[in-house]
């Protein structure tokens, strides 16, 4: 575009300089600079609605195989090992298309891959609907999973590369709030459908196809992201997408002139490669803190908390699996609600101390979690009978003398009867599980469905402290969900500068999905190894490592513009070591030490 041939309604990228209002409002007539605040344009709470429905994709594929899997591992006879596959595959292929995001968004745009994330979203809903078995069941989950991982990485970024500085925050916490949306709906879909055991899981695995199909046909008439534009030397078509995410013609090319000038500043230094991501101290520094926050979100435990909750639910010793379906949906729900909560405070209080307060209550609750199943173990209902079968018993279960150690034990399960509440057990043996059926033993008076007496339990104990488990994790999430859940992708979003982001978002989100799946994958083994309180128990220290690096390494961004977040970290690595001037104000170009002595303020709204 050049001066000649532009109309009157476009800006010429050659004529955006920024003016400032100067104002004489102290005693002495000293020169105040004002910026206005920054007008935002209602559109760009539409493009982030649209943009956030990848979101409400990546909750309700990872949330909904919690109370599928309650029917699945009947219909399917899955044992410890195919379920958890059938829910890592999902993030493992996540983590590989996370890492990928980079140059795909890099070489296609921000709103292409959004569009390619909907469509395999799409795909992969249509294959699971129509599983015929485990095997198609797991191809299903892998697709799904290349379009969570295309999602999770660019979603965010997008949406915060559209945002005015001063609502960044809240809107790309929007993001989450439909992640943990997606979770919700998926929970009271599972439960809607939780009484249909032979298609009951189709709807739940199919019905994503719906908002995938609305997000791809939203996109078509969404703007590409300005900044992608610029780099890309599109100043025409960059342009007319601030033109619909800004209201005022000032901000407009006010905005233009910052990025065209940071991008001219970052193509002087060459492409972008390994050395160089590695070589800049504050785009190292920044990917280490965007990755370590990543880590501590899923090593503290909170996709056990989400993939595994009605399984949690039932380990407690809820037995009825429709209750523990729904059960789960009310802690899916208070993950919804406390991720509001989330949204209101981000740019109130700030990214550093909501994720510090986020993850000291993580600790509490997690604690809490781990002496419900530590009481629940330390005073299980005893075997009042050996096996009257002991000669076919090749396991070995006849030889267990509490609930506990015969649940925890792989083949094994607790034969009962009881007699009042649940907890009131009056006889009970220890029956080797039926590896076709693990809802039966393979021997013994619990061999047989019945719809009354006795029951078999495989994964939990009969106890009084079942309630400790659900209020543990709804303390966790109401902990997790306002800080760890957004905190890390929002600030992964800021941190990076213009030419660093897709390589910085790339590798924050593939170490989110790897984690995921190394936590995912490993769950039910490690609640094997370590008992259901030492898997708790150690998600809790790793919470509590995850508090001191946040406190130590990770700066304040609110408010602050994108292209100045990046000075943050070029200071020392200690947070705490550092002025709290140099740390918390907004830099300012051509603000010097002289214009401060001369009493000089400039403010930005």
């Amino acid at each position: 575009m050049s001066t000649e041939t532009s109309s009157n309604a476009d800006i010429d990228s050659r004529e955006l300089i920024f003016q400032p209002m100067m104002m004489y409002s102290n005693e002495h007539n000293a020169p105040t600079t004002v910026v206005k605040p920054q007008t935002t344009n209602k559109f760009v709470y539409v493009l982030t609605f649209f943009s956030a429905i990848g979101g409400f994709l990546f909750g309700y594929d990872t949330g909904v195989v919690s109370g599928a899997m309650i029917i699945l591992k009947q219909k399917f006879a899955l044992n410890n090992l195919w379920q958890e596959l059938i829910v890592a595959i999902t993030v493992g292929f996540a983590a590989l298309f996370a890492f990928m995001g980079g140059p795909l968004n890099a070489w296609l745009g921000r709103r292409k891959v959004i569009m390619l994330a909907s469509l395999v979203f799409t795909v992969g809903s249509v294959v699971l609907a129509l599983a015929s078995g485990k095997e198609m069941l797991l191809c299903g989950r892998a697709v799904v999973g290349v379009g969570i991982g295309l999602a999770s990485m660019t979603v965010p970024m997008y949406i915060a590369e559209v945002s005015p500085s001063n609502v960044r925050g809240r809107l790309v916490s929007i993001n989450n709030l439909f992640i943990t949306g997606g979770q919700f709906v998926a929970s009271c879909v599972d439960g809607a459908f939780s009484s249909d055991v032979e298609n009951g899981w189709r709807y739940m695995l199919g019905l994503a196809a719906i908002p995938a199909t609305i997000q791809f046909i939203g996109f078509i008439f969404l703007p590409e992201s300005p900044r992608w534009l610029i780099q890309k030397h599109k100043e025409d078509l960059a342009i007319r997408s601030l033109q619909k995410i800004i209201s005022d013609e000032s901000d407009i090319r006010r905005e233009f002139e910052k990025i065209k000038t940071s991008m001219l500043e970052e193509q002087k230094q060459g492409n972008v490669t390994l050395t160089r991501l590695f070589s800049d101290i504050s785009v190292r520094r920044a990917i280490m803190v965007g990755c370590a926050l990543q880590l501590f979100q899923q090593i503290s435990g909170i996709n056990t908390v989400m993939y595994y909750s009605a399984t949690i639910i039932q380990m407690s010793g809820v037995r009825n699996n429709t209750l523990a379906i729904w059960l789960a949906a009310v802690t899916a729900f208070v993950n919804f609600c406390f991720t509001i909560v989330g949204v209101w405070l981000v740019e109130k209080v700030g990214r550093r101390l909501l994720t510090l307060v986020s993850l000291g209550g993580v600790v509490v609750s997690l604690l809490f979690l781990s002496t419900g199943f530590f009481l629940s173990a330390l005073y299980s209902p005893p075997v009042t009978m050996n096996s009257t079968d002991i000669l076919n018993d090749t396991s070995g279960c006849f030889k267990f003398k509490s609930c506990d150690g015969c649940m925890q034990s792989t083949a094994c399960g607790y034969c009962y009867t009881q007699y009042g509440q649940p907890w009131n057990v009056t006889e009970s043996t220890c029956l080797p599980t039926n590896p076709d059926n693990t809802q039966l033993s393979l021997l013994g008076n619990c061999s047989t469905k019945h719809d009354g007496f006795p029951y078999f339990a495989s994964n939990y104990c009969p106890t009084k402290y079942s309630w400790m488990a659900l209020a543990g994790m709804i303390l966790y999430l109401a902990f997790f969900a306002p800080g760890m859940g957004p905190m890390p992708w929002t600030i992964n979003s800021e941190i990076y500068p213009q030419w660093a982001r897709s390589a910085g978002n790339a590798f924050s989100a593939g170490t989110n999905w790897v984690f995921n799946v190394v936590v995912s994958l490993t769950f039910l083994d490690v609640t094997t190894a370590l008992t259901y309180q030492g898997a708790f128990l150690l998600y809790a220290g790793f919470a509590f490592c995850g508090f001191i690096f946040i406190f130590l390494f990770l700066p304040e961004t609110k408010g602050k513009p994108l292209e100045e977040v990046q000075e943050l970290f070029q200071s020392g690595w200690l947070v705490p070591c550092r002025k709290a001037n140099n740390e918390y104000r907004v830099i300012l170009n051509q603000h010097s030490d002289q214009e401060e002595s001369n009493e000089n303020t400039l403010f930005i709204k």
